[in-house]
């Protein structure tokens, strides 16, 4: 699709979030466009079913269905098996950058932190779908770096209960921070 054609989807099935993952998505990126989604395993959203944006604010809402051998049951904890909470808040995170670069932000993808996490159910296979619903409360560009920031607040659900809550979630894009491969062990 073109960068025009991208920025004006409401929504993203799991083949283009893939794409987008591999940089393949967008046939005509402006310069300095590398954002990114991580790719599976760690890709924890399978379709974002709506994006929208109002001014500086906007909002995500994402799915990813629960699959009893999905690779963090399988060691977290053994005869206990739960998705580890921080794989939750890095789904609000990814998706935080993916609203920088669908608003028109340029460089790579950066977790900023967060100001309140609540944990007050889990993950577990018995589950079958998890649902991230983000507001994004400011997102900015600084035109001395070209920066691009997000500050959402979200609620992720379970079958449709909700589990988790933060707030003052933060991600940006940041442009000559990339972190090429070249093959060397760290």
């Amino acid at each position: 699709m073109t960068y025009a054609e991208f920025q004006a989807r409401t929504s993203f099935s799991r083949e283009e979030l893939l794409a987008f993952a591999s940089g393949e998505l967008i046939g005509d990126p402006p310069a300095g466009f590398a954002a990114r989604l991580p790719l599976p395993p760690l890709l924890m959203v399978d379709d974002i079913v709506e994006v929208r944006r109002d001014g500086a604010r906007g909002r995500l809402v994402a799915e990813r269905g629960v699959h009893a051998d999905d690779w963090f049951f399988r060691c977290h904890f053994q005869g206990d098996p739960v998705q580890p909470g921080c794989l939750g808040v890095d789904a609000v995170w990814q998706l935080l950058g993916f609203f920088c670069a669908w608003r028109g932000g340029l460089g790579v993808g950066r977790a900023l932190g967060c100001g309140e996490i609540a944990f007050d159910d889990q993950i577990t296979p018995r589950h079958r779908t998890v649902r991230y619903e983000v507001d994004v409360r400011r997102c900015s560009t600084f035109p001395e770096s070209g920066a691009t920031l997000a500050v959402g607040d979200a609620t992720v659900l379970v079958d449709g209960r909700p589990i988790y809550t933060l707030r003052g979630a933060r991600a940006g894009l940041f442009r000559d921070l990339a972190c090429p491969s070249d093959g060397a062990e760290a």
